[in-house]
Order: structure tokens, then C-alpha cells, then sequence
């Protein structure tokens, strides 16, 4: 298979090795010729002065008798003959050689790639962009003019990959009894009988809530207990109103599991002139991770009893300050955590103490004035997330509730699935380590991860080798973050883990399915909470991902030092082991290399790197951020801040070391394809492919999206690769030609 498995897929009559070969040797044969004084007439030129022939034919003349004298006459014209066929033979010998060459010569160049899998990316190629927009002013259009439907590629890709987990669900299996596996079967076609749901109407949902203690709109509301409800809402609902709290790594070495609390994600419609006070004082309370890093406030330390003190007295006696009384902290989160054995002198982690504080007061503030409107608060929420499990009416009403928000808070609307695609979303939150092993078998054979492995190891080479030439790293730093990424951990496709049938099958054990879709639901949402929690306290020396195997998104885990890569990823349109290569860099070597890059992002930090040059930092950094104002604003703006700088300088650098690694590897691999009727040679083909991952309707971009705009994500980069310029021809002070470059990566 020529190019080592990262391009076409096509059987060869001649090895790439022995191609190299015979066209090296070609070369000097050529060479010879064309270098020579005489061309080939010298090298086949007889010798000055007389021949042995000549010589002897002299000799001959003197020892033979008179009557020889007739073979004398016919050596006369024998001579020119001789010559003659030689001419011949080396005319012949010129022209079969300029033959082979020509063939060998074409093989030795791209050739269009044949495989199906490439047909298909032609068509999608083809369907995005527009070829007549200039590229060296407006690659985007270029690339992504007709990009529609879906938010972006990767949306497109994660919408691809859940009608294969459909197929994978629909599809006639037999599984043992009680297994995962037919749990996971079993709960994906009761989402799927919506007659049933019908049917129960909304008696499963009025137990939950009585069981909550009623509803203030309903006519069977008591008096409130918040937080016995709240403690309910966590532990068997997994709701949190007012604060999410989820065990975690220790931000700080060496990430030990800790208990830690953080803003909740609101989600109210803002009706009433009283609710509108209360969550704008909530809303006020919220501070982005910009804010807090700006503060320096990420998180502190506190012990449970911090947060309980309830008097001036208490919080006096244990040198602290009042934090949060309004909420039981102890019994809410001994509840949560069953499975931790929990005291008051347990230590948490407060991602925004200030928050927690303002929300307890304003509790405070509403048990003695408006309880009710807690409670409606806490139950409603809760009705929003059982929701897929409730009749049409519920479903209907919570689809025009998230269409009212997504207008409210600026972001596009939220594309509306068929039922068959909700149900796989659900069952992939709840089966997901059953589900696992069968999308990977389906989507992520063994020859497409060792490709993709091949891959990661060449973009990861370029990065080391690029950190020796960076002007503004001293050495003893270069080689401490050459030490970082060589030691850096990769995993591919799904954990380990989750391969093991058995170890997969014995996490559905507390499943229990029936007799309601609702309670059926409640059971998935209970198992995977204790799940997530159980793998924090067990034993466990590997990585646990956070992340489907299906999903989309890579990322890198400090705590673990380790970089992920799902299946869901390495999929067409970024990456298949019969692409081109100039594509699976271009695209999945680009995402690659930029999770890499986040390996390193400390050192960019103010104050992290006192050893390195910062006048030679500061200049580059100052030279992104001049390059990045250059571009006409289109499709939104990025929200700012230090956070999208780094996001930034890892779009710029990891198109160069892609590239880096594109170049290496065709110096010493030929064998390279393209698309056919793209028109594009291999390395505008590598670019082309790196701006498709980034294709996206400039109308649906997200208000709270911390990303640059598309368009600048694109521009960006392309416009500081000198590279770019030379393959598409681009004139000297053409937008994506400018006259300054920047080498922070």
C-alpha cells in the first residue's frame, strides 16, 4: 500500500523503495550523458592514434599473399556499417529509456486516489466550497462558501456518529440475559415506544413530585423542607439548582479525587418581574474563568464545617469567615457521595467561594419571603431534565422553552432530533461503556488506529524537533518541554477498559428497566452517577476519559499527562487510513498538534518561563495579536482575554508543525495521491483539508463561544505560513501574504 498507510490505498507493481531506486539510477544514466563533453558519441568514440584493428590489418598487409587481397576491400565498407548499427542500437537504447523514465517518473508523482473513501470526500469537498473565491484574500470562501446545515464540521461528524451507534441499536443482535448489552437494547427501543409513554401519561412524573413535596402550581403542595428536597434532587435525581457538586482531581498535585463545588448552569425563562429579580442577582453573582483568573481566585480550599457556620459566634471561634449556612452542606453531600464516608473536617474545593456565598444569603433571603418560589424553581428545573422521558406535551413545551433561551442569550437555535436520534443520545449517556466497544469495533478497526497512531507520531516528532529552533526558549527550557511532550501519554479510540466485556457488563448491575420509560430513566441517570464516582474511588491506573468514544472532541488531561483522541474523531472527513496524506495531516494532524500545543501553554503564561527571552516573547506575542487585528471581523467575535490568546497561537502553531511533519514525510516516503477534479496538488490539498475542520456557517456563531470566529481561524494561520503563499501564488502584500510572519510555536 503506497505511503505507509496515511495515503492512497492502491496495490503497486513497484515498491516505493525499489521506485526511488530505479529512479535514482536513471538519473545518473541521464546525467551521464547529458554532462558528457561529447554526449554519447564520446563515450563509444574509438581511440586516438591507430587502432588494434588498424594495427593489425597492417601486419596482416605484409603476411598475406596477393589472392587476400578481397576481404581487404570488403573491411572497407564494413566499417560504416559497423558504425551504422551502433548509431541504431543506441538510438533504440535513448528512446526505450526515455520511455521508462517517463513512466517511472509518473508514478513517481501524485496520482489520483481511487478509493471509495476518497470519492466520497471529493463530493464533500466539492459540496462546501466555492473554487472561484480568491484564495489568497479569502480562503474561507474558498474552502467553506457552501458549508450549511450543521454548526460546523464537527457537529456534522458527531451527528454522522450517532446514526451509526442508530444502526449499531437497531440492528438484530442476541445478547445474554441481564447483560449490558441487552440492557442497553432493551432501554433504547422503550424510548423508542412512544405509545407506551402516551399511555402512562403524567402519573409517573406527579409521584416524583410528591415525593419532592409538591408543587406550588400543583394543588398538593406542603410546607417546604429545602434541604431535605435539595437532598433529594442531588442524590437520586442528579439535579444540583443552585451549585453543581461532582468528584474531581485535585487541581494542585497530586490530584487526589476531591469533592468540589462550582456554579450551576442556569436555565429559567425570565417571566415575572420577581423572578427576574432574583436571577438577575443570580446571573449578577456568576463570574466567568476569565474574571476569576484575573482575580486569582480559581478555587480555594475550604472543610465542609467552613461552609456550615451559621453565626458570628461560630465562624469567630474558628478564625474564618461566615460562608454558606443556608445549605446543609453535610447531609446534601453525604447523600450525593454515598459511597465516601464524610465528616466536617472533610476538605472541599470551592471553585467561586464569592458565588457560593452570594447564593446562600439570597437563599436565606427567599425561605423567609418566597419559599414558593424555591420550590418552583427546584421542580422545574428537575422537569426540564426528565423531560425525554415525559409525554409529547412535556417534550414540546421544553423544546420551546430552549428556542426562547437560545434567542434570549444570543445562540443559535438548537437543531430539533427525531425521537429515534434522542434515544440514542440517552442510552449513550447511560450504556456508554457497552456502547463503547461496539462503536469501536464498527468505526475503529485495529488498521485505522495503528494509522492514526503513525500519525500522532509524526506530528508529536515535529513538535520536539520545532522546539530546538524556537528564538525566544533558552535550551535548559527547550529541553524540559522536549522531556513534556516526549513523556506525554496518548490514547486512541476508547479506554482499555471499556474492550473488556466483562468489565463492561458488570457496571449495569443497579440497571433496573420498568415499569414506567420514566423510572427506567431515573434507574440509568442513578447507576451512572455512582459509576462516575466509583472510578474515582477505586483504584485505577489509567486515565479516565472524559469523553464517549464517540464523541468529537480531543483534549488534554493535566492531571494525567495524557492526550485523547476518541474514535468519534478519527473519522472522514479528517482522517481514513486510504485518504491522501496531505488530508489526514492537513486535518487530523492539525488537531493533533494543536492538543499538543496545550501541553505547553504554561510557559506563555506571564511569569512562567523567567528563563526564557521575554522581550523576544513579548514581541511574538504582540505580532499574533497585531496579525489577528488585521482580519476584517466576520461571523463574530471571540470573547477575549488571555484564554483565547493561547487558543489562538495554538491554531497559528499547530498548522506549522502539521505542516513540518507533512514535508518530512514526503521527502522520505513517495507514493503521494490527491483528489481527482479538485485541482489541487498535494500540498494545496494539505491546506485545504486544515480549513475544512474549521468550516462553519458564519451565522451560527456562539455568543459564549471562547474560539476566534472561523473566518480568523482560518486567516490566521494560513497568512503566517510562508508555505501557503508560495503553493497558491499569492502576490507579495496579498492579505494571506503579508510582509511579517510570527514564530511563536
Amino acid at each position: 500500500m503506497a505511503g505507509g498507510g496515511l495515503s492512497g490505498g492502491r496495490q503497486e507493481a513497484v515498491t516505493p523503495g525499489a521506485q526511488s531506486l530505479l529512479c535514482c539510477g536513471l538519473l545518473v544514466f541521464c546525467k551521464l550523458y547529458v554532462l558528457g563533453s561529447g554526449g554519447w558519441g564520446q563515450v563509444w568514440r574509438e581511440p586516438r592514434g591507430p587502432s588494434w584493428e588498424s594495427r593489425m590489418g597492417t601486419l596482416w598487409s605484409q603476411e598475406r599473399p596477393p589472392e587476400d587481397e578481397q576481404p581487404a576491400e570488403r573491411s572497407r565498407w564494413w566499417a560504416p556499417a559497423r558504425r551504422l548499427l551502433m548509431a541504431v542500437l543506441l538510438l533504440s537504447l535513448l528512446l526505450g529509456s526515455s520511455v521508462v523514465l517517463f513512466y517511472i517518473f509518473r508514478s513517481c508523482g501524485p496520482r489520483p486516489c481511487e478509493m471509495p473513501a476518497c470519492s466520497h470526500l471529493l463530493k464533500y469537498y466539492l459540496a462546501s466550497g466555492n473554487s472561484s473565491a480568491p484564495p489568497c484574500t479569502d480562503f474561507f470562501s474558498f474552502a467553506c462558501a457552501e458549508a450549511k446545515g450543521a454548526n460546523n464540521s464537527f457537529q456534522a461528524l458527531a451527528e454522522e456518529n450517532k446514526s451509526r451507534l442508530q444502526k449499531i441499536l437497531e440492528a438484530p443482535w442476541s445478547w445474554p440475559p441481564g447483560s449490558g448489552e441487552e440492557k442497553a437494547f432493551q432501554f433504547y427501543h422503550s424510548c423508542l415506544d412512544t405509545e407506551a409513554i402516551e399511555a402512562a401519561g403524567a402519573s409517573p412524573l406527579r409521584q416524583v413530585i410528591e415525593e419532592l413535596g409538591g408543587w406550588p402550581i400543583s394543588s398538593n403542595w406542603t410546607s417546604l423542607d429545602f434541604n431535605r428536597t435539595l437532598r433529594l434532587l442531588m442524590s437520586q435525581y442528579d439535579h444540583f439548582p443552585f451549585f453543581r457538586a461532582y468528584l474531581g482531581p485535585h487541581p494542585t498535585p497530586p490530584h487526589t479525587p476531591i469533592i468540589q463545588i462550582d456554579q450551576p448552569e442556569f436555565d429559567v425563562p425570565l417571566k415575572q418581574k420577581q423572578e427576574q429579580k432574583i436571577y438577575a442577582q443570580l446571573f449578577q453573582f456568576l463570574r466567568p474563568l476569565e474574571q476569576q483568573q484575573a482575580q486569582e481566585k480559581l478555587f480555594q480550599i475550604v472543610t465542609i464545617d467552613q461552609l456550615q457556620v451559621t453565626s458570628t459566634e461560630d465562624w469567630r471561634s474558628m478564625g474564618t469567615k461566615e460562608m454558606a449556612p443556608a445549605i446543609d452542606w453535610l447531609s446534601c453531600l453525604q447523600a450525593t457521595f454515598t459511597q465516601m464516608s464524610l465528616s466536617p473536617s472533610q476538605t472541599i474545593v470551592v471553585h467561586d467561594l464569592d458565588y457560593v456565598k452570594n447564593m446562600s444569603k439570597l437563599v436565606e433571603e427567599q425561605l423567609s419571603s418566597h419559599s414558593d418560589f424555591l420550590q418552583s424553581h427546584m421542580i422545574f428545573g428537575l422537569v426540564g431534565t426528565l423531560s425525554p422521558a415525559l409525554t409529547s406535551t412535556f417534550r414540546e413545551a421544553r423544546r420551546l422553552l430552549n428556542q426562547k433561551l437560545q434567542e434570549l442569550t444570543g445562540r443559535p437555535p438548537v437543531p430539533a432530533y427525531a425521537r429515534p436520534m434522542k434515544c440514542v443520545e440517552e442510552t449513550g449517556a447511560f450504556f456508554e461503556p457497552t456502547l463503547a466497544a461496539l462503536f469501536v469495533r464498527e468505526a475503529f478497526s485495529p488498521s485505522t488506529q495503528s494509522a492514526a497512531m503513525d500519525l500522532f507520531t509524526a506530528i508529536k516528532d515535529a513538535l520536539v524537533t520545532r522546539l530546538r529552533r524556537l528564538p525566544w526558549m533558552d535550551e535548559e527550557t527547550q529541553k524540559k518541554a522536549q522531556d513534556r511532550v516526549t513523556q506525554l501519554q496518548v490514547e486512541m479510540g476508547a479506554p482499555g477498559w471499556a474492550m473488556t466485556p466483562a468489565l463492561a457488563s458488570q457496571k449495569y448491575s443497579e440497571v433496573h428497566l420498568g415499569p414506567s420509560f420514566l423510572q427506567s430513566f431515573l434507574s440509568g441517570i442513578r447507576s451512572r452517577r455512582a459509576r462516575i464516582i466509583q472510578s474515582f474511588l477505586e483504584p485505577f491506573p489509567h486515565h479516565r476519559w472524559q469523553v464517549s468514544p464517540w464523541g468529537v472532541k480531543a483534549y488534554y488531561s493535566v492531571s494525567d499527562h495524557v492526550v485523547v483522541f476518541p474514535a468519534g474523531l478519527l473519522q472522514p472527513p479528517f482522517f481514513h487510513p486510504a485518504y491522501p496524506r496531505a488530508v489526514n495531516f492537513g486535518a487530523a494532524g492539525s488537531i493533533m498538534a494543536r492538543e499538543l500545543l496545550h501541553v505547553l501553554d504554561q510557559l506563555l503564561l506571564p511569569g512562567n518561563c523567567p528563563a526564557c527571552d521575554t522581550h523576544a516573547l513579548e514581541r511574538e506575542q504582540r505580532c499574533l495579536e497585531s496579525r489577528s487585528a488585521a482580519f476584517p471581523s466576520r461571523g463574530g467575535t471571540s470573547s477575549g482575554g488571555f484564554h483565547s490568546f493561547l487558543e489562538s497561537a495554538a491554531d497559528v502553531g499547530a498548522l506549522a508543525i502539521a505542516l513540518q511533519a507533512y514535508s518530512k514525510r514526503l521527502l522520505w516516503r513517495h507514493g503521494e495521491t490527491t483528489l481527482p477534479s479538485l485541482d489541487l496538488t498535494p500540498h494545496q490539498l494539505f491546506f485545504r483539508s486544515y480549513a475544512q475542520v474549521m468550516c462553519r456557517e458564519l451565522s451560527t456563531q456562539d455568543s459564549q463561544d471562547t474560539q476566534s470566529p472561523p473566518t480568523l481561524r482560518v486567516h490566521g494561520p494560513l497568512s503566517n505560513t510562508l508555505a501557503f503563499a508560495r503553493h497558491f501564488h499569492c502576490a507579495h502584500g496579498a492579505l494571506l501574504n503579508p510582509s511579517r510572519r510570527c514564530q511563536l510555536w
